[in-house]
C-alpha cells in the first residue's frame, strides 16, 4: 500500500437541528438563535423559526450529529487496493459520539492516525469536537489539538488540497467528483434535505446513513485522484456493520 494511505481514515458527518420544533427550545437558546439568524443571508426574508429548520444543523451550537461514516484503505490478498466503509448512526447523540470516541481511540494508533474529510477543517472536525465537549465527552487524541504544533495536527482536507493556497475558493465535493470523473456520491437526497428527511420520514435516518457512506466513498476516491493514485474498483468497496 502506498505510504500516503496508511493510518488514514476518511470520514463524513451528517447533522441536523437540535430539535424539530423551534418553539420547544428554551428561551435562552431561542434568544441566541434569533441573534445568530439576524446575521445570516436571508434573501427570502424567512423568520428565525424557518431559518432554524433550514440552517441550524450546520452550527454545532444549535445542531447535533446523527451519523458518521468512516472509510479505510487496505490491501487484498491479490494486491488490489480496497476500501472498507463503517458508519455509526443513531438518535442518541451522546451514545453515538462516545462510540466514535472509542472507535478512534481503540481501533487505531492514536498518535499516527490521520483524518481526512472534504471541508473537514472547517466543518467535520470542529463540529465533532464541539459536540463531544457539549456532551461532556473527552476528546480523542486525534481531535484534541490543544497544545499541538501545526505539524502535529493530523487533519487532511481534500477541499484544502484543491485550493492550493487560494483561501477564497470553495469547491463542492460533487463538482470535484464530476471533473475527476468519479461516480457521484449522491443518493436520492442531498445535503439540503437531511434535516427534513430526518425529522419527517420514518426511514429517514437509514437514507441519511447511506448518503453519508456515499460521500465517504467519493472523498476516498478523490483523495486517490489528487495523489495521482489508481482509484478503488467498485467490487473492492465493502460496507461493514
Amino acid at each position: 500500500m502506498d505510504p500516503r494511505l496508511r493510518n488514514l481514515l476518511i470520514l463524513d458527518i451528517e447533522t441536523v437541528a437540535i430539535n424539530k420544533d423551534y418553539q420547544k427550545l428554551n428561551a435562552d437558546l431561542k434568544k441566541h438563535w434569533e441573534r445568530k439568524s439576524s446575521f445570516l443571508r436571508n434573501e427570502e426574508e424567512h423568520t428565525p423559526d424557518e431559518l432554524f429548520t433550514e440552517r441550524a444543523g450546520i452550527y454545532a451550537e444549535f445542531g447535533k450529529v446523527i451519523t458518521v461514516a468512516f472509510g479505510i484503505f487496505h490491501d487484498l490478498p491479490d494486491g488490489d487496493l480496497a476500501l472498507r466503509i463503517k458508519s455509526i448512526t443513531g438518535d442518541d447523540e451522546k451514545a453515538l459520539l462516545m462510540e466514535i470516541r472509542d472507535f478512534l481511540e481503540t481501533k487505531f494508533d492514536p498518535e499516527s492516525l490521520r483524518l481526512c474529510a472534504h471541508n473537514g477543517k472547517e466543518f467535520d472536525f470542529p463540529y465533532l469536537s464541539r459536540r463531544m465537549l457539549i456532551n461532556g465527552i473527552k476528546l480523542p487524541y486525534v481531535l484534541d489539538n490543544s497544545g499541538k504544533k501545526p505539524w502535529e495536527v493530523n487533519f487532511l482536507d481534500t477541499m484544502e488540497m484543491w485550493k492550493f493556497g487560494d483561501r477564497k475558493n470553495f469547491t463542492s465535493l460533487d463538482l470535484l467528483t464530476t471533473i475527476f470523473d468519479i461516480p457521484s456520491s449522491k443518493s436520492d437526497i442531498d445535503g439540503s434535505m437531511v434535516n427534513q428527511v430526518y425529522y419527517e420520514e420514518a426511514n429517514g435516518l437509514q437514507r441519511i446513513e447511506t448518503y453519508c457512506q456515499g460521500d465517504v466513498i467519493a472523498t476516498a476516491q478523490l483523495f486517490l485522484k489528487m495523489n495521482v493514485l489508481p482509484t478503488v474498483a467498485e467490487k473492492n468497496i465493502t460496507i461493514v456493520s
